[in-house]
């Protein structure tokens, strides 16, 4: 009786260590794909992009010209127009973010909590196309009416707010990129707020800190990790926005220091002169606009994970 009971605990370990293997190898697997993917679309790219890369050289990065018949390209403008629309909207987007997810986690009543939440979320579900339209035939006279001579008025002696009161363009831009990618980063803080343990912010109150000393030494040093991941999320979606970019940037090839300017990016230039590009050479810098697009979004996420290390280390571990 006993050897048959022995056999049957050997049997059960050994079915158990086979699930084990069988479930690491479909896990490992799938994390691979990822890889592969990444590694294919780069190579994709690259491969395509060979001939531009052979005629204009390193001069692609540097040069604002944009003249398909001479076959002359360059992605300086598109490439400044991405970051500079990027960077407003992550300047607008991530401190009211984080507002309102720590107001909805430490602040608001559970009823309103759960409404603005889920308001916040349905934002996520209107398409991007939607956005630029509401950006273009709403918003955008809005600015020129109102917003746009305000600035003008008050911040015209800054070369930032000098310019034509058009409505679209960089500023506009970058707005919409705001209200786009606010649904994402602040549902992940508020998720990540959600999990700070409530021991952890009882022990803060029971040793007299305020809720604004809790809030800042407890719940965003402990949430400091995916807080980044949020930013990178909304990071990720702002820079190669195509739709919404493409209706209120205005598609300039120049290059201004004025936020009233237009402009372009890489992603509404794509989306713009794709269809268009019947010359293999101008395939060709398209998709070398690509390349350039891919690897800045690789090297902002890689930047920004060193710097997420230095500040692990910096803070200590007891709370990440």
């Amino acid at each position: 009786m006993e050897s048959h009971s022995h056999t049957e605990r050997h049997q059960g370990w050994k079915t158990s260590k086979s699930t084990d293997m069988i479930f690491r190898g479909i896990t490992a697997a799938c994390a691979a794909l990822v890889l592969i993917v990444m590694a294919g679309i780069f190579a994709s790219l690259l491969w395509n992009s060979l001939p531009s890369i052979r005629h204009s050289g390193i001069s692609f990065l540097f040069s604002k010209a944009w003249d398909p018949v001479s076959e002359n390209f360059g992605a300086l403008s598109s490439i400044y127009g991405t970051l500079m629309s990027t960077a407003i909207a992550m300047l607008l987007a991530v401190p009211l973010s984080m507002v309102i997810a720590l107001f909805l986690v430490e602040l608001a009543p559970p009823k309103v909590s759960y409404v603005v939440g889920s308001a916040i979320e349905l934002l996520a579900a209107v398409p991007s196309i939607i956005y630029g339209m509401w950006g273009l035939f709403v918003f955008a006279p809005f600015m020129a009416d109102h917003v746009q001579p305000l600035l003008s008025k008050y911040l015209g002696w800054l070369p930032l707010f000098q310019g034509p009161e058009m409505g679209i363009g960089m500023m506009t831009a970058g707005i919409i990129l705001a209200l786009m990618i606010l649904p994402f980063v602040s549902t992940v803080m508020r998720d990540v707020f959600a999990m700070v343990p409530d021991v952890m912010k009882e022990a803060g109150y029971g040793m007299g800190a305020t809720t604004w000393e809790v809030t800042k030494d407890v719940t965003i040093r402990y949430g400091i990790q995916g807080m980044i991941g949020a930013c990178l999320l909304g990071l990720g979606r702002a820079i190669g926005e195509t739709m919404a970019v493409t209706f209120v940037i205005g598609n300039s090839s120049d290059i201004f220091i004025s936020l009233f300017e237009a402009g372009n990016s890489i992603a509404s230039r794509l989306a713009n002169e794709f269809a268009e590009a019947a010359d293999p050479m101008y395939m060709s810098a398209l998709m070398e606009l690509g390349l350039v697009l891919f690897l800045m979004t690789f090297g902002l996420q890689v930047v920004t994970q060193l710097w997420l290390k230095r500040v692990k280390r910096k803070m200590g571990g007891d709370l990440l």
